[in-house]
């Protein structure tokens, strides 16, 4: 905690990660952090990441040193040093000082897992941030400047149903939250320790080294139009086959890179072979899978209780959490 008489300002901000349905995997730029290909996400309201920040004034160079603590662990500074100093271009100065940022975050599911742990963590650091200084972004450049931090937390600071478009700066809201209130997505932890390769470090290898990563780029294109489509027409037996397509084909561009990128375990192929077995039966549900081992499934409200009783049946010892469309990040205080 800061002394009193250093304190400039404080906040707290909750925002929720932002399942693409449609994955962009691949960067335009990395040192700007635009996406190469476009992305359609989902706010996930049962999974949240809560972000305290601090503006302290800081009177020497030992002062200016930024802090962020995940579950109060320490965090590499290059990290987060792109997201403050884009955030540090937005205050005025000359009105606060020169400042350290702290920010104390914690989330109520594992943190580099493939969870979309930096979508909530970036977006509930940039409102929290703009909230301490006493800032009110418009909601484009918030979704920009979380940007910065992470790709995906630009949906994050919208919730409902965002799209991001490729080289976009910022995220657009398509639905909120409300607009198709039977949608259920359960997601499936297979596995809550972090994974080996980060997702930034993934997708520059990816680029790098899959023959097939500007054909990836060109069919994500043609997926998104497709899928927009399906989502505005809230049709899950459409848009489900996009969904998963565009999973399959960001991990066939993993498993083509060199040395390949394996973020499966055995119980996640596991539980897509009973999301299988279960729509040979006439189930309408759709798998999709982040850069980590965990399983998301989406669903209609009357299928939850017959798949959640095949899932626990099957995976007895596997978290599962029944999740509804999540709304946009929020200042708590």
């Amino acid at each position: 905690m800061p002394k009193p008489d250093s304190l400039i300002g404080r906040a707290t901000a909750t925002a929720h990660p932002s399942l693409a349905i449609v994955k962009y995997w691949g960067k335009e730029d990395s040192l700007d952090n635009t996406p190469a290909g476009p992305s359609l996400g989902i706010a996930l309201d049962e999974l949240s990441t809560v972000t305290t920040v601090y503006l302290t004034s800081a009177k020497t160079e030992d002062d200016e040193a930024d802090k962020v603590l995940i579950d109060g662990k320490p965090q590499p500074e290059r990290q987060f040093a792109g997201f403050f100093a884009n955030f540090r271009k937005l205050v005025d100065e000359k009105k606060t000082g020169k400042f350290t940022i702290t920010a104390h975050s914690s989330s109520n599911f594992p943190s580099s897992a493939g969870f979309a742990s930096s979508a909530s963590g970036f977006a509930a650091l940039a409102l929290a941030c703009t909230g301490a200084a006493k800032l009110e972004l418009p909601a484009k450049q918030l979704s920009a400047l979380a940007r910065t931090g992470s790709v995906s937390a630009a949906r994050s600071t919208f919730g409902g149903f965002v799209r991001l478009d490729s080289k976009a700066a910022y995220a657009n809201q398509i639905h909120d939250e409300t607009w198709w209130p039977k949608l259920r997505i359960i997601v499936v932890e297979i596995e809550g320790g972090a994974k080996k390769i980060s997702s930034r470090a993934a997708m520059e290898r990816t680029k790098m080294n899959s023959p097939f990563y500007q054909a990836w780029i060109s069919d994500s294109k043609k997926n998104m139009g497709k899928s927009l489509a399906a989502l505005e027409a809230k049709n899950l037996s459409a848009l489900g086959p996009l969904i998963r397509q565009s999973y399959l084909r960001m991990f066939s561009t993993m498993l083509s890179s060199y040395p390949p990128i394996i973020y499966w375990k055995p119980a996640s192929l596991a539980v897509i072979h009973l999301c299988e077995k279960l729509r040979s039966a006439g189930l309408n549900i759709w798998e999709t899978m982040d850069a980590g081992p965990q399983v998301k499934i989406l669903c209609l409200e009357e299928s939850v209780p017959l798949l959640m009783k095949r899932l626990r049946k099957q995976f007895s010892n596997l978290p599962l959490r029944i999740c509804k469309v999540g709304g946009p990040a929020y200042l708590n205080d």
